[in-house]
């Protein structure tokens, strides 16, 4: 335990005497008096029991126990500076900090400006967002280390603990470039799949469960070529590049869709339909500024879906 009898104002005399190895120089960039910095030292030297300067001619030099006692003495002094910079910043802040997972799917559409939208409210909490598949972002939420998960509703069994809020809900697409062969044949069937290199969502990901049941319900029970990911930039290049179908929630794509940018096999998707929503922990109380960035998310899908 720290001996109570070191104050501030030893380790601070201390080091700028390290620093300035003068008397007289430390007591001016202290704004104090010589003997106020010759007493101040000598009463940490009685609480230590080893002496920390030594005379060197007509100056002073460290000893080797101040050479010691000099690093931890900084960092003390470095972590009361950090704690009173922490202190300052949570004072401006008025809001904590809000740590968000997203699914591609809420993250390429109505998310930027939701979140653009509650950090012009002036709440002062920072926003983290974070990414990645379905099942490590609840596991995230169920810690504690997210506070809101953003995305498609996950199987039951992953739900634990957990409260779902449905927003909308939307299907799973078959995205290929504008220029792919497949978009021109006029009876198209999920067999035509299998003489392409066909980007699968991860079996871990939300939407790979509704994606395994569309294939086997039309006698697919495997593809020969596929590449399984949950990168939407590495689906976007490879679709376009290498004549590809992507397995994706429309939603991720709707701006190349309606752009033409992308395209989208004609087929019956409506057994991928699924919710999309906010995921929170069961029975916690939002703060102030989750329960106002969970309203802001609620009005921008309101308008998006009013304008679909």
């Amino acid at each position: 335990m720290m001996d109570q009898r070191i104050k501030f104002r030893h380790l601070q005399t201390f080091l700028e005497v390290a620093r300035q190895r003068s008397v007289g120089k430390a007591a001016d960039a202290l704004a104090i008096t010589q003997p106020a910095v010759t007493r101040t030292m000598r009463e940490l030297e009685e609480i230590l029991g080893v002496a920390l300067l030594e005379k060197e001619g007509r100056g002073i030099r460290i000893s080797h126990f101040g050479e010691v006692f000099v690093k931890h003495a900084a960092e003390s002094l470095a972590a009361v500076q950090r704690g009173m910079d922490s202190l300052a910043q949570a004072m401006k802040s008025e809001g904590p900090p809000i740590r968000i997972g997203t699914l591609p799917t809420a993250s390429a559409t109505f998310m930027p400006d939701a979140v653009a939208e509650f950090l012009a409210s002036g709440t002062g909490s920072q926003v983290t967002i974070e990414s990645g598949e379905n099942r490590a972002l609840l596991n995230s939420l169920r810690l504690g280390e997210l506070d809101l998960v953003v995305g498609r509703l996950a199987a039951p069994e992953r739900m634990t603990g957990l409260y779902f809020e449905p927003l909308y809900s939307e299907e799973v697409a078959i995205i290929v470039a504008p220029d792919h062969p497949l978009l021109a044949r006029r009876n198209f069937t999920l067999g035509s799949l299998a003489n392409y290199t066909v980007l699968m969502p991860n079996r871990g990901s939300v939407i790979r469960p509704y994606v395994d049941r569309l294939l086997l319900t039309n006698g697919i029970p495997d593809l020969p070529n596929t590449v399984e990911t949950v990168s939407d930039s590495f689906g976007r290049a490879f679709v376009t590049r290498h004549q590809a179908v992507w397995f994706i929630s429309r939603g991720v794509v709707a701006d190349e869709l309606q752009s033409g940018r992308l395209a989208e096999l004609a087929i019956d998707m409506s057994e991928t339909r699924g919710a999309v929503g906010l995921t929170t922990r069961a029975g916690v109380e939002p703060s102030a500024a989750l329960a106002l960035l969970k309203q802001t998310i609620r009005n921008h899908v309101a308008a998006r879906t009013a304008l679909i």
